[in-house]
């Protein structure tokens, strides 16, 4: 049974319909990802699910008692107090009773007296008298599963330990439906991993919106997309969606070719003259006039944005050689003996949490900082081009077209002259659009105007400082393609595997204890590379310990050869994996399937479990096929 059913929903503000028929069902257990270019409608769709918006019209179905919690995009800058206050906040009316019950009970043990003893008491009655005791030990489970200190100021808190507490708030009602917008924004990896492992083993139906294709890979079960006011259902994984999405389309441009292939032929023929109005003919005209009725009506697709980078005369071969770089800010160290080189071509991707200082590396490379100690040495011919994740370029006063042009009203794109508002429109803004004020922008507007702006400028180096952040997939895909085919030197600040994965060459990661280590390839391979290194680096610690006599450490390096058992173990790893990836291939293939939710509960939780194990015994293979070779 559906949790909740929408039927042929309508929102439209005044303009052109937003949600346009929209129907969709939600059941029990699923995650649902929420697809659509910007501005689409995805927010507001959630809206009406969560009640916070009106359908203009059509059938609003929910299960009784259903509860919703929904996570915001944003982290909302009005709330104030303690953590256990704000997650207490979820629970509605109750929240001031335990957060009075909670301050009373603090107050009680940091100064033990007759006035906090009182206080105590009468908090301890009024929560008795509206029996929220369960109320308050849900807030204290959910402080403990998400590691969270009810004590601590949540105003002083990190955006990604806000973004922590705030799904807490969500999670203490024990809602049915989750609704997140954007969740992973700004957060850094660790954040990331650490919310899709929460998520993954919440009990309740999930429904979110994402552009982080590797968040969506790993949680959704099934993907929803908005186009053009229309919804429509992809049972499977985001490969899935993908195949099928383009033979929608396909098709749909087959129809729409022989539509207009036979209203070409109609209105050639109704200018034949008189004997098309004959009385015998009217039916003929009527038909005419019906499709020329439906041609204005169609909402053609989206457009694409058309980006192309300008680029300068080459920089020299050296672009930058950090020898022994120190960084300290106020005393704390940042980084400690960086040396690298980077060359012409190279594309390097930066890894590591939020405030470790990866702007600041950025910088020092580029020469606009000097280090503490050590030496970086920067080539010659250096052209740069920077995106600023704060995108504190953009005069939010200024039009969109003045933030671009600067005065000019053309600019020049590899030796093509073009103008201004020709250019814009490349990047999907609209004439009308190119005269309003950037604060008019929604923050993926913002992000195109900005790559509008970088790409207008010559350079042969490309700085990218979270680039990704709000871009729909389709213009991420974009991105990605031009940063690949960009002739000059990549350095790119990103949280987005996919990305980073898909564009760079090798990363330099924030490893901690201000320690900045180089790998060859991009995300997944610094994984991969990272579990060898701290494997090998045990090994080695554990042969030191033994003894520190040249003999013993012959011996030990001999212990390293595989014996004869470890060498059957790893012959026979290869046909293990194999069975595995089969099995985990079957069982996914089993859930995409469109009746697959329609099963008794016990047979889908009986399935997702069989998944989990046989993944955990892929990875054991895997890791342990590492080990011994």
């Amino acid at each position: 049974m559906s949790l909740i059913r929408l039927r042929n929903i309508h929102v439209g503000f005044g303009g052109p319909a937003i949600l346009e028929s929209i129907s969709v069902a939600i059941d029990a257990g699923e995650r649902l990802c929420l697809l659509g270019r910007n501005g689409t409608g995805k927010s507001t769709l959630l809206k009406v699910i969560s009640g916070e918006v009106k359908a203009e019209s059509g059938d609003f179905e929910l299960k009784q008692n259903l509860k919703i919690a929904v996570l915001d995009q944003e982290p909302r800058g009005d709330l104030q107090g303690t953590i256990f206050d704000v997650v207490a906040m979820g629970l509605g009316k109750n929240a001031k009773l335990l957060q009075d019950y909670h301050h009373a009970l603090h107050n009680f043990t940091e100064n033990h007296n007759d006035q906090t003893t009182a206080e105590l008491e009468r908090a301890q009655n009024q929560v008795d008298i509206h029996n929220a005791w369960q109320l308050n030990q849900q807030v204290e489970e959910v402080l403990s599963r998400m590691q969270l200190d009810g004590d601590a100021d949540y105003a002083s808190l990190s955006g990604g330990m806000k973004r922590r507490v705030l799904l807490a708030k969500a999670l203490v009602i024990k809602p049915d439906i989750l609704l997140l917008d954007e969740p992973t924004n700004h957060l850094d990896l660790t954040a990331i991993q650490w919310l899709e492992e929460q998520l993954l083993n919440y009990k309740g139906a999930l429904m979110f919106i994402t552009h982080d294709r590797s968040f969506m890979r790993k949680l959704s079960t099934r993907i929803i997309e908005l186009d053009r006011g229309c919804l429509t259902s992809y049972p499977g994984n985001y490969d899935t969606y993908l195949r099928r999405k383009a033979e929608a389309l396909h098709a749909e441009e087959v129809e729409n070719a022989h539509f207009d292939k036979k209203l070409a032929q109609e209105e050639v023929w109704i200018r034949q003259g008189i004997k098309a109005r004959r009385t015998r003919n009217e039916g003929r005209v009527r038909a005419l006039e019906k499709m020329r009725d439906e041609r204005n009506q169609r909402r053609n697709q989206v457009g694409k944005v058309s980006m192309k980078a300008s680029q300068s005369e080459r920089s020299g071969k050296l672009v930058a050689e950090a020898k022994d770089v120190s960084f300290e800010y106020e005393g704390n160290p940042l980084i400690k003996g960086l040396s690298t080189t980077i060359l012409r071509g190279d594309k390097i991707g930066i890894i590591g949490p939020n405030g470790v200082g990866k702007t600041t590396l950025l910088r020092l490379l580029l020469g606009d900082l000097k280090p503490t100690t050590g030496e970086v040495k920067n080539g010659t011919k250096l052209e740069v081009a920077y995106f600023d994740q704060f995108r504190a370029q953009l005069d939010d006063s200024a039009s969109v077209i003045d933030n671009l042009s600067q005065g000019r009203e053309f600019v020049d794109i590899n030796g093509n002259r073009k103008h201004v508002i020709g250019y814009l429109q490349d990047f999907l803004f609209a004439p009308e659009r190119a005269r309003s004020p950037v604060s008019m922008l929604s923050g993926g507007e913002r992000n195109r105007l900005l790559l509008a702006k970088l790409f207008s400028k010559a350079s042969n180096i490309l700085v990218l400082d979270e680039p990704t952040n709000d871009l729909d997939i389709e213009t991420l895909e974009l991105l990605e393609e031009l940063v690949m085919e960009y002739a000059g030197t990549v350095l790119v600040v990103s949280h987005d595997r996919e990305f980073v994965n898909n564009v760079v060459t090798s990363t330099l990661v924030f490893e901690g204890d201000a320690q900045v280590n180089e790998y060859v390839g991009g995300y997944d391979d610094w994984l991969r590379q990272s579990k060898i290194s701290a494997g090998s680096q045990a090994e080695i610690v554990k042969a030191e310990t033994k003894s520190e006599d040249p003999v013993n450490s012959k011996k030990a390096v001999k212990a390293k050869k595989l014996s004869y058992k470890d060498q059957q173990e790893l012959d026979a790893l290869p046909a293990q994996i194999e069975d595995f990836e089969i099995e985990v291939e079957t069982l996914q293939n089993s859930m995409a399937a469109d009746d697959f939710y329609k099963q008794d509960k016990d047979e889908i939780v009986k399935i997702q479990s069989q998944l989990e194990q046989v993944q955990v015994k892929l990875a054991h293979c895997y890791t342990r096929w590492e080990e011994l070779e």
